[in-house]
């Protein structure tokens, strides 16, 4: 019992940091992100007042994001999107996760790579980690900007979209090399326990994960449907869709080893989609329930971000910083740009003004912070990248965020 009752006070105090932190984002009149982060921050200067232990460890925070934050997050994130705009906008948004993703974490890794420039303490699997890290993006912040400067709902969905399909692969190619960077450095298994020898067999390996998890999705979204249909029950639906977001990670990454990410998004695509006549029945709360879900995650992730960070950080890796952030926001830009015109091949065609907007508007947030924070310690150079994605963090917070709206207003005019 006093596991359980140490786990639970644990569990209050971050909460309570949580709640505190859209105390201070409401004072403070900024998003709800930077308040928690601030929140974060003072419960861990309090810390050693109170003489207390928050439990949590670098090597535990991996099971956390991976098994509880990030399928609430993503099934979150893929539910509140309207699926038939989605459907209009699918082609460019894959264009600009499928094609976009890759080149954006191979531009950031050089540009990390030859930036750091210590070969021997930051090799190319560190600066791949921190590409893909970086590539994953958060829209939250700028589709609260775009719906108050009055956006119309299909560039809302492009951004959305294209943000949730970029996250999804961001994760599954982050999974990949930090399975490898992990088989090199203890000279293990990766983490499906299987070895992946040359390129021909890592591009087998991701095709199979990758349609795997899309495949798991679809039967987890149809079965969600079909039992939602047969119960007839506001209370059972939102059971059954929390259930289904845990459950189609669970059986994608344990049971079959397939991407479970990939599996979340498309489970609660393909169950939204199918009882997209039920809105004002069946599912009539579970926007709200999805809502406070997805903000009680962010908030926590930024609080527990909060509690990492110190002074130490920045004094050691500032110059690390200032390249990742340079990088980061190069490499976004021009991958969008570079994909971007090929979209009326695929679907309607993405305008200029929607492309800064994309490309500005890219923050790194939740997704990057959560994965950053999973890092296995036993790789030698996890500080360092943590350091990088906070510092490309804080200024889409500071910087990126606050600029955000004036440029919407002056692209949307």
């Amino acid at each position: 019992m006093d596991g359980v009752t140490t786990l639970v006070g644990q569990g209050l105090y971050m909460a309570l940091a949580a709640v505190a932190g859209l105390g201070i984002a409401r004072l403070l009149k900024r998003d709800d992100t930077l308040g928690c982060l601030i929140a974060g921050v003072l419960a861990g200067i309090l810390l050693p007042v109170f003489d207390y232990n928050t439990g949590l460890r670098a090597e535990n925070i991996h099971q956390l994001v991976f098994f509880i934050i990030l399928p609430v997050l993503m099934f979150q994130s893929a539910w509140k999107i309207d699926p038939d705009i989605l459907f209009r906008w699918l082609g460019p948004a894959l264009l600009l996760a499928m094609v976009g993703v890759p080149i954006c974490i191979l531009i950031t890794a050089a540009l990390v790579y030859f930036g750091v420039h210590q070969p021997n303490d930051f090799p190319w699997l560190a600066a791949l980690l921190t590409g893909s890290i970086l590539a994953a993006t958060d829209p939250v912040a700028i589709v609260c900007r775009l719906r108050r400067t009055g956006a119309n709902d299909e560039l809302l969905t492009l951004v959305e979209g294209e943000s949730l399909f970029n996250d999804a692969l961001a994760i599954l190619l982050f999974s990949l090399v930090v399975g490898i960077a992990t088989h090199s450095a203890m000279e293990g298994a990766v983490a499906t326990g299987e070895s992946i020898n040359g390129a021909g067999s890592f591009a087998l390996y991701f095709v199979a994960v990758f349609f795997g998890g899309l495949a798991v999705g679809t039967i987890c979204g149809l079965l969600t449907a079909i039992v939602i249909l047969f119960l007839r029950s506001a209370g059972a639906a939102l059971v059954v869709l929390v259930l289904a977001a845990f459950g189609s990670f669970y059986l994608a990454e344990h049971v079959v080893g397939v991407s479970g990410i990939l599996s979340v998004m498309i489970c609660a695509i393909v169950a939204r989609a199918c009882l997209r006549e039920q809105q004002e029945t069946y599912l009539a709360h579970a926007a709200p329930t999805w809502e406070w879900l997805g903000l009680l995650f962010h908030a926590l992730i930024f609080v527990i971000m909060g509690l990492v960070i110190s002074f130490d950080m920045f004094a050691q890796h500032w110059l690390a910083m200032i390249v990742a952030i340079v990088a980061a926001i190069g490499a976004r830009g021009l991958a969008v740009f570079l994909v971007a015109p090929l979209a009326r091949y695929v679907g309607p065609p993405i305008t200029h003004s929607w492309r800064l907007i994309l490309s500005w508007g890219g923050l790194r947030g939740v997704i990057s912070a959560a994965l950053v924070l999973s890092l296995p310690t036993e790789l030698p150079y996890w500080s360092t990248v943590q350091a990088m994605v906070f510092g490309v963090v804080l200024f889409s917070l500071l910087v990126q965020g606050t600029t955000s709206t004036r440029l919407i207003r002056k692209m949307e005019s």
